[in-house]
């Protein structure tokens, strides 16, 4: 069956995802049916650095691809009305919400979506957690689209990755742990604080500190 005859008008959100991809460069305002075989992979940025997010923009869309940016879970459930991403990069520290929720949703919106985490604050609790949630791979900040690119491909573990030396800090333990018990609780403060034994205030004001919320 050609594009153009599987391409009726029908409502959005009544199609699965996959079948929505499929005849997404059909519907797009940007091309036309007979142009479907040019049509530009789409890239979703949640990234609330508008800096960071604007040279990303600009570097994938030299690369061919068509790019939306959100900063945050809100913004990229608008976006995922208008788009239908292939890929995904999300920042794991954003100011509205944790990234790991915003894995989430993308992974339960699209499960076959490459996503790459990223973070300037490396964690193996993290970095666990967020390939759990959906993603792909974890790369630590500053990342650039080569590196990000690369990760969408690559499916399998590096065994000669080389094994740091440096002692892991009680700090960035302690945090780690604050981490993981967020994700159990799906980020309920109160619930954490309870499982973690410490007061709900002072729980919060670690992750004001850390910029979670």
């Amino acid at each position: 069956m050609s594009c153009a005859s599987s391409a009726a008008p029908s409502r959005p959100r009544t199609i699965p995802v996959a079948a929505r991809r499929s005849l997404s460069h059909c519907r797009s305002h940007r091309f036309h049916p007979e142009e479907a075989v040019d049509a530009k992979p789409s890239l979703l940025i949640i990234e609330d650095d508008a800096s960071f997010a604007k040279a990303l923009r600009k570097s994938f869309e030299r690369r061919g691809y068509e790019v939306a940016v959100s900063d945050g879970i809100d913004t990229a459930r608008n976006a995922l009305e208008q788009i239908v991403p292939a890929y995904a990069v999300v920042d794991l520290k954003l100011v509205s919400g944790s990234g790991l929720e915003c894995v989430k949703m993308l992974h339960q919106h699209d499960p076959e979506m490459k996503i790459v985490v990223l973070t300037g604050f490396a964690s193996i609790a993290t970095a666990v957690e967020a390939i759990k949630l959906g993603a792909c791979h974890y790369l630590a900040k500053p990342a650039n689209s080569d590196e990000i690119e690369a990760a969408w491909g690559r499916g399998e573990g590096d065994p000669t990755v080389p094994m740091t030396v440096r002692p892991t800090s009680i700090k960035t333990l302690e945090w780690e742990r604050i981490h993981e018990t967020l994700v159990e609780t799906d980020f309920n403060i109160s619930e954490a604080a309870r499982r973690l034994g410490m007061h709900r205030r002072t729980l919060a004001r670690k992750l004001e500190k850390k910029q979670v919320s």
